[in-house]
């Protein structure tokens, strides 16, 4: 038989069956849309004003985009195309490039190691807020990245264990003064206490049963704050909660924010670290074979009940710290700040980076971030952007922007002089 060739061309893409599909798509869409899109009432002048150049933008977007979509759904049920060699494939691998190649990594590290100190005093502070918020998921999504990623654990009420840190340093600083350095641990403790609760009764747990229960345990956190006024001050929430200082330093304004910057940037970077011999270590291997295969990971000796807690405990501690210097840098918590759509944003930041994949969790944590703040020009359409992004993630590299390369330890062979 003779091969038939697989590959696609441009050019039926063009043919007039396509364009019919597409032109039908965004008519369909336009008629939709219209109420929404065309038609505003104008309450105070009881007038009704009609903006056409919409519904033309609006056509123009859905047309060439649904081409666009069956044209990429197209080449992707067509598989990808035969692959170089290794070394060619490498040359264009961004992250094979910065993590083999000395030559090119020491000078990526020192560039962006002066990007990050200079960045404070080249903005504004509200670009500084901004980035001081995007190090906060970076660390949480990092710590949920323990659970999810390398423990293979749906956790949906994360952000609990963020109230928890956030609340400890503000009840313990309103009623005992304990001063920001001191609550960054005892929250991160406190975290990991419950954590540990959590885990303990859902250890038999899997899937969807197990993101149901710890979605309720994030929900059963929040209504408790919320309600339990004589503890946590209700839905008024606590106020005036002191800045981190150092030594004794009245920092203004501008000052404490900078501070807080290069505070986050530490943590970020201690968690990187961690992370890194985590991954490597001994228990993350563990991990990683629980997530893989948990049967078979029992009957290789591998202590299922002690890693689940594990699991659970040190992802919880990230969640802790990012909690506190989340109160610190607001002054001002309340209920409403952890509720359960920031766990589906932490959630969907380790998916989109890459479940396992620290440099991913990075990237897709400042995408997440600061794209929805420089998109505020387009705030009637940023969040429609935005899932559209998403799906077409979920879509086209449902492995996520950097996904994690899978390990392979090999055992050095002995000479065969030395036999």
């Amino acid at each position: 038989m003779s091969n038939v060739s697989t590959e696609i061309k441009p050019t039926s893409f063009l043919s007039f069956k396509e364009l019919k599909k597409s032109l039908f798509t965004a008519v369909w869409f336009m008629i939709l849309t219209l109420p929404i899109m065309v038609i505003k009432v104008n309450t105070i002048e009881n007038t009704v004003e009609w903006h056409w150049n919409r519904m033309v933008f609006v056509g123009l977007l859905i047309f060439f985009g649904s081409w666009g979509w069956r044209y990429l759904l197209a080449r992707r049920e067509m598989g990808p195309r035969p692959r170089k060699a290794e070394s060619e494939r490498k040359r264009f691998n961004l992250t094979a490039i910065l993590m083999e190649r000395k030559q090119v990594r020491t000078p990526t590290i020192i560039i962006l190691a002066v990007m990050v100190i200079v960045f404070p005093f080249i903005s504004s502070m509200y670009q500084t807020n901004i980035m001081i918020t995007a190090l906060n998921y970076i660390i949480l999504g990092l710590g949920l990245n323990i659970v999810i990623g390398l423990g293979g654990m749906l956790h949906l009420g994360y952000i609990a264990f963020y109230a928890v840190g956030a609340y400890s340093y503000a009840l313990l600083n309103y009623h005992f003064g304990v001063s920001f350095w001191l609550a960054l641990p005892i929250g991160a403790g406190l975290s990991a206490i419950f954590g540990i609760l959590l885990a303990i009764p859902v250890l038999r747990l899997r899937g969807d049963y197990l993101a149901i229960v710890t979605l309720g345990f994030g929900e059963i956190v929040r209504i408790i704050l919320e309600n339990w006024n004589d503890f946590s001050f209700g839905p008024s929430g606590i106020a005036n909660i002191p800045r981190p200082g150092l030594f004794g330093i009245d920092f203004s304004l501008p000052q404490v924010t900078t501070f807080i910057y290069f505070i986050m940037i530490g943590l970020v970077v201690f968690t990187i670290f961690l992370m890194i011999r985590l991954e490597n270590s001994r228990l993350g291997r563990a991990w990683v074979a629980m997530r893989e295969d948990e049967v078979a990971s029992r009957a290789m000796g591998i202590d299922i009940r002690k890693n689940k807690l594990t699991a659970f405990s040190l992802g919880a501690v990230w969640a802790g710290m990012a909690g506190v210097v989340f109160a610190s840098k607001t002054t001002f918590i309340n209920p409403a700040s952890f509720t359960i759509w920031e766990s589906v944003m932490v959630l969907s930041i380790v998916v989109l980076g890459g479940m396992g994949s620290i440099i991913g969790i990075i990237i897709a944590a400042l995408i997440m971030i600061l794209l929805p703040e420089y998109l505020r020009a387009f705030s009637e359409f940023r969040m429609l952007l935005f899932g559209f992004l998403l799906v077409a993630m979920m879509v086209f590299r449902p492995g996520g922007l950097v996904p994690a390369k899978r390990k392979v330890y090999t055992f050095p062979q002995e000479e065969a002089g030395n036999e």
